[in-house]
């Protein structure tokens, strides 16, 4: 991070430059004083230090899992590439996932290996301790922001509501495209030409954009009013869509095609699929639908958690002009909403607006403002730490298990089945080493068949009968066999009669609900 005095000077010979084109977006806020100036490289020298060693810390105060996407979308692609072991879900094979993402640790990796350091602890931390620098980053740039746009004691606000936001300090450090598009999006956001702001930068932040478009395409969905409102108030509307954003396009789109040529083998619009798979042909209901209200009702509620009502007052006090990011919030629930498929992580990339507002509230609160700072502060430091540190952490800690029999002669002998609802583990991301591993299969049917039931909804229909028709030979039968609790009492008999035993129990979540138990078993084949 660059110290904030050379950050304000090359910002001045930007505006400099877009002076000339006489667009009142890019015209310097005559209200900025010397003295912000001056004293901005005081007041923000030691906050990129000071963010890294917060998010580092949030980092190693993260051991749960969230979604399968984290391992399966990002880590197994990395390592598949660069150690050539690996497995591709079924969104790879119809070309609905692109590689520019995981190519990002696929390039820590590949340093990792040549540096001889590819142990499988360092496979799993560098990759998320790079997301937390990232993260830090992007927190920086949102408090230089609204230190821009207001002064330093309203950033100082907003920043306090980001560190403390429960949801953000669960996801932020994660290796999901969710999280990468929300840091783009906020560093997009910095250089957005906003009315008042001095540090517009058309070709920066449609630059941003598009390259958070090419990690998921979904990203172009809270810019689309920004976008819009920046189109209406610009003066020269034919330079903007000819010498910015049709050459921003054509290059990043043309870079992520090549990119995924160079992997797949042959041309593929991976944007173009996923808009299909999940808008056109909605085919994300395979995996839940919820109800249309339910991102009001509950999703961003959660997300919120005690900054709701801050952000509403935040929205009732802000100044108009803020007005364009309250609608980009509202804009993006609404689409949203259309979809059956609804994830909370979703909607991850508005709680930046959102914490814009929160931090505005607070900063204008009269009596009562170092009181509800202490009650944000707490109220979040719960729900975080214990998301974090214990709900759903057995999928993780269970790898810690399958990790020591890839020791000594163990690998070659050894075999393991999770019997999990699919992609409840990761995979060889977290293992580093080719032991013979099989998990339930559940890829969608995209051919139509209303009579078709995936690998993982036939194991559970009936697992006992299920089990002994695909071990009906005992030399197929794996030397492990990994499942949650809630499993064991249903299969004991077929444990009993090939000789399983039970060798450790993991701890998962206190909310066990349907096929996810509260604990996780291993059995192990006696010899």
């Amino acid at each position: 991070m660059e110290p904030a005095a050379g950050m304000m000077g090359a910002r001045g010979t930007d505006t400099g430059r877009l002076r000339k084109r006489g667009s009142v977006l890019y015209a310097t806020a005559g209200r900025a004083t010397a003295q912000q100036g001056t004293g901005a490289a005081g007041g923000t020298a030691a906050l990129p230090l000071l963010a890294v060693s917060l998010r580092a810390l949030n980092c190693a105060l993260v051991r749960t899992s969230f979604v399968p996407d984290e391992y399966w979308q990002a880590l197994e692609v990395a390592h598949r590439v660069v150690f050539g072991y690996g497995h591709l879900t079924w969104e790879w094979a119809h070309g609905l996932r692109g590689y520019p993402y995981p190519l990002l640790f696929a390039c820590i990796y590949k340093a990792l290996q040549l540096l001889g350091k590819d142990d499988v602890q360092l496979l799993i931390w560098v990759p998320r301790l790079v997301q937390a620098v990232l993260a830090a980053f992007a927190d920086v740039k949102l408090y230089l922001l609204v230190k821009h746009l207001e002064n330093a004691e309203t950033a100082k606000y907003v920043y306090f509501c980001q560190l403390c936001s429960w949801f953000t300090w669960y996801t932020c450090t994660r290796t999901l495209t969710n999280t990468m598009e929300t840091l783009l999006t906020i560093f997009a956001l910095y250089y957005y030409p906003i009315k008042g702001s001095k540090m517009g930068s058309r070709w920066k932040y449609l630059s941003l954009i598009a390259l958070a478009i090419v990690v998921r395409p979904t990203a172009a969905i809270p810019w689309i009013p920004l976008v819009l409102s920046h189109f209406v108030q610009e003066q020269k509307k034919a330079d903007l869509v000819l010498y910015s954003c049709i050459p921003i396009g054509l290059v990043t789109l043309g870079t992520s095609l090549i990119i995924d040529r160079v992997f797949f083998g042959e041309w593929v619009l991976v944007q173009l699929n996923f808009l299909k798979f999940n808008v056109l042909q909605n085919l994300g209901t395979f995996y839940g639908s919820h109800p249309w209200h339910w991102y009001f009702t509950q999703g961003l509620p959660v997300i919120l958690g005690t900054h709701l009502p801050f952000f509403i007052h935040g929205c009732v006090i802000a100044p108009k002009r803020y007005r364009i990011f309250l609608g980009a919030v509202i804009w993006t629930v609404l689409v949203y909403s259309t979809l059956s498929h609804k994830e909370f992580r979703f909607i991850y990339p508005v709680l930046p607006f959102c914490m814009f507002f929160c931090g505005y509230s607070l900063k204008h609160l009269q009596a009562w403002k170092k009181s509800a700072a202490s009650f944000l502060l707490l109220s979040n430091l719960i729900p975080a730490l214990y998301t974090g540190l214990i709900h759903q952490r057995g999928s993780l800690d269970v790898m810690n298990h399958i990790q020591q029999l890839c020791t000594g002669s163990h690998q070659s002998q050894a075999s393991v089945f999770i019997m999990m609802p699919c992609h409840s583990t990761p995979f060889y991301s977290h293992v580093h080493c080719p032991l013979k591993m099989r998990f339930l299969q559940c890829p969608p049917d995209l051919t139509g068949n209303e009579s078709y039931v995936d690998e993982a909804d036939l194991f559970y229909s009936n697992p006992l009968g299920w089990l002994n028709k695909e071990f009906y030979n005992d030399s197929l039968l794996p030397s492990h066999l990994i499942f949650f609790s809630v499993l064991e009492q249903e299969i004991s008999t077929f444990l009993a009669l090939k000789g399983y035993k039970k060798t450790a129990t993991v701890f998962h979540t206190h909310v066990p609900q349907g096929r996810v138990g509260s604990h996780i078993y291993i059995y192990k084949k006696k010899t």
